[in-house]
C-alpha cells in the first residue's frame, strides 16, 4: 500500500473520530482530505457520501441510544431534506463550478467546527414551514456538494433554541443519515468510481465513528482537537475556491 494511501486512511480515521463526536458524519472533513490528496473530483462526492452513511448510522445508534433525539424536530427538516437531496445528487455540476461552492461549504464547515454551539436556554420546536423551508435548502445543498447537512442543521438548531446540544447532535446524525443516502442515490452513476481501496476507507472511517460518538455521546469534549482540524478545512477551502 502506498504512503498516500496511507495518509489518506489515518486521515479519515481522524476525521471520523472528530466529527461523530459531535454527531457529525465527517464529509467535509473527506471532501477536505481528498482535495489536499490531490483525489479525482468526480469521485470524492460519491465516496465522502458513502463515509458518511457508515459514519452517520453509528452516530444515530449512539445518539438515539443515550436519549438524545427528537422526531417532533427532526421529522420536518427531513421530509424536505431528503427529496432535495437527491435532486442535488442528480446535478453534475462543472468542475470549476463545484470547486468554488465545496470551497465555500469546507470554509463554514470549518466555522462550525471551531466555534462551540450551545444551548443552554429553554428550547421550543420550530415552526413547521420554516423547516420545511431550512430542510429544502439543506438537502438541495447536501446533495449538490456531497455532504450530509449536518454542519447547518447543527448551528441552526441551537442558534434559533430548537434544541439542546447533545439533542443537536443526535438529531444531526439523523438528518446527515438520510440526506447521504439520498444525495447518493441521485449520484448513483458515480458510485462505480469509487476508489479501488475504498473498503479499507470504510473500515477506518468505522472505527472513527464508533469511538467518536461513544465519546461525543458520554462526556467527551473535542473543542481544541476540532480547532485543529479548522486549519485544514480551511486551507482546503480557499485552495479550492482560489486555485
Amino acid at each position: 500500500m502506498e504512503s498516500i494511501e496511507i495518509l489518506i486512511i489515518a486521515a479519515i480515521f481522524i476525521v471520523a473520530v472528530l466529527y461523530s463526536s459531535v454527531g457529525h458524519g465527517g464529509a467535509s472533513g473527506y471532501l477536505a482530505v481528498m482535495a489536499l490528496l490531490a483525489v479525482a473530483p468526480e469521485i470524492t462526492r460519491p465516496t465522502a457520501l458513502v463515509l458518511n452513511v457508515f459514519v452517520a448510522s453509528i452516530g444515530t445508534i449512539q445518539f438515539y441510544r443515550a436519549g438524545f433525539f427528537s422526531w417532533r424536530i427532526f421529522m420536518p427538516f427531513a421530509v424536505t431534506s431528503v427529496p432535495f437531496a437527491f435532486i442535488g445528487g442528480m446535478i453534475q455540476l462543472p468542475t470549476n463550478v463545484y470547486k468554488i461552492i465545496l470551497g465555500v461549504v469546507l470554509v463554514l464547515a470549518a466555522l462550525r467546527l471551531a466555534w462551540k454551539f450551545t444551548s443552554d436556554a429553554i428550547t421550543q420546536a420550530p415552526k413547521i414551514w420554516l423547516a420545511l423551508i431550512i430542510g429544502a435548502i439543506m438537502g438541495l445543498l447536501s446533495g449538490l456538494v456531497g455532504v450530509g447537512g449536518g454542519i447547518f442543521l447543527t448551528p441552526v438548531l441551537l442558534l434559533m433554541n430548537w434544541a439542546e446540544t447533545k439533542q443537536a447532535a443526535g438529531i444531526s446524525a439523523m438528518f446527515i443519515l438520510v440526506n447521504s443516502i439520498a444525495g447518493l442515490a441521485g449520484n448513483y452513476a458515480q458510485v462505480a468510481k469509487l476508489p479501488q481501496n475504498v473498503w479499507f476507507w470504510i473500515a477506518a472511517a468505522i472505527i472513527g465513528g464508533i469511538i467518536g460518538s461513544t465519546l461525543g455521546s458520554t462526556r467527551f469534549n473535542s473543542l481544541t482537537l476540532r480547532r485543529v482540524l479548522t486549519v485544514v478545512l480551511l486551507f482546503a477551502g480557499v485552495k479550492l475556491i482560489f486555485v
